[in-house]
């Protein structure tokens, strides 16, 4: 092989294995993790319900401290407050990155490392930090700091390690703290349509009143609830569509537009791709996809794009964003095809099955830049061998 050429060969693999790398990063996802292991179904099913689950993801190092079923059951036999559980939960949560051989090896034997519930800024002093010691006959203990320097639990076993993005291992009790286990607040009822109503949104609210399907937000206000209220313009000039929909369709296509978690703007921003709906219930995707661009992030779903224009209220666990156009889901009504796009036919509702056009996102995942780029520089690296 001529140098020039070894040359190149030698670059190329090198940017091969750099794209590797930064696709593999920040890739968990803890509740998928824990489904594996059924003795850790309880905690991971309050990993979800606190929405710890979506802020451990969001994190690139992090640690879980799980406890199986047994652990949890004690744990909710105290009948604490689901905002209380969360903040007990987030303490089992480490900021940093803990395998099972640094656990093992701690510097000077002991070590203090923020949690999640620290990261909160209600834990007071230090007290949202947790101690881990090297204790003798190869056993780690943990204890909260405002435990008076009691260790709670031992390490029972590794669960999942990817190195050094999660960690994932066994505790066999509960972490005690006075601080996480403190009564939480609900936070004030929220009442949705009459903040939608108050800030120029009131079409849309009215068309959840009277459809019913505004029972549906409130019943997930407690546990996160995103909203995309379109303005009034955008629902007047679509009501001649909306009033062709069966009452059943006119539902789904009202709870198409929330989200049954908490997500922020920046959440928006950092977590593009496809979002669940109130509307997906299995059989129909109901789902769409969120991207952003210089600041704006936009809603696609299919259908039509919609751009969101600001926040109408945020205040955890709800938040409600004004978007410039009523969200149209492919099940309703047929997704645009490029060529097409200024077809009048392009948007008119669906017979009553759902639209032919196949979902390219739909159980087939597609291939990521990074993963195209690779593959394209494999191929040009076998013909340089060639």
């Amino acid at each position: 092989m001529s140098p020039p050429k070894a040359a190149t060969l030698f670059l190329l693999l090198f940017f091969l294995l750099l794209l590797s790398s930064t696709t593999t990063s920040n890739a968990h996802n803890i509740t998928r993790l824990l489904a594996k292991y059924p003795q850790f179904s309880t905690f991971n099913h309050y990993l979800t319900t606190t929405h710890l689950a979506f802020q451990i993801n969001r994190r690139q190092t992090i640690t879980v401290l799980a406890l199986d079923n047994t652990a949890m059951s004690s744990l909710l036999a105290k009948h604490y407050s689901l905002y209380t559980l969360k903040n007990i939960i987030s303490l089992h949560v480490l900021v940093d990155y803990f395998g099972s051989k640094k656990l093992h090896r701690i510097s000077k034997g002991s070590t203090l490392t923020s949690t999640m519930f620290q990261a909160t800024g209600t834990a007071p002093g230090t007290s949202g930090y947790v101690n881990i010691t090297n204790l003798k006959g190869g056993k780690v203990g943990f204890g909260a700091e405002d435990n008076e320097g009691k260790l709670d639990a031992t390490f029972v076993k590794s669960i999942k390690e990817i190195p050094y993005n999660i960690s994932i291992v066994q505790i066999s009790h509960a972490l005690n703290s006075a601080e996480a286990e403190a009564p939480t607040a609900a936070p004030s009822q929220l009442n949705l349509t009459e903040i939608m109503s108050k800030q120029g949104c009131k079409a849309f609210a009215d068309l959840l009143t009277a459809s019913g399907a505004d029972d549906k937000f409130n019943e997930n206000m407690d546990a996160g609830l995103t909203v995309f209220c379109p303005t009034d313009s955008a629902v007047k000039g679509f009501m001649p569509k909306y009033k062709n929909l069966t009452a059943s369709k006119k539902v789904s296509l009202l709870l198409y537009h929330g989200i049954p978690v908490f997500m922020s703007l920046q959440m928006l921003k950092t977590n593009n791709g496809v979002m669940n709906t109130l509307a997906t219930d299995g059989a129909n995707s109901y789902d769409f996809s969120v991207s952003n661009e210089d600041e704006v992030v936009s809603l696609d779903t299919t259908v039509v794009t919609a751009k969101v224009l600001g926040i109408l209220k945020e205040e955890e666990p709800l938040i409600v964003f004004k978007i410039n156009k009523v969200l149209m889901p492919k099940e309703l009504f047929k997704p645009v095809v490029a060529k097409e796009a200024n077809a009048p036919e392009a948007d008119a509702p669906a017979d009553s099955e759902p639209a032919d056009a196949e979902d390219n996102t739909n159980g087939v995942q597609g291939l990521g830049g990074g993963r195209l780029v690779m593959l394209v520089l494999s191929l040009w690296i076998g013909i340089l061998l060639i």
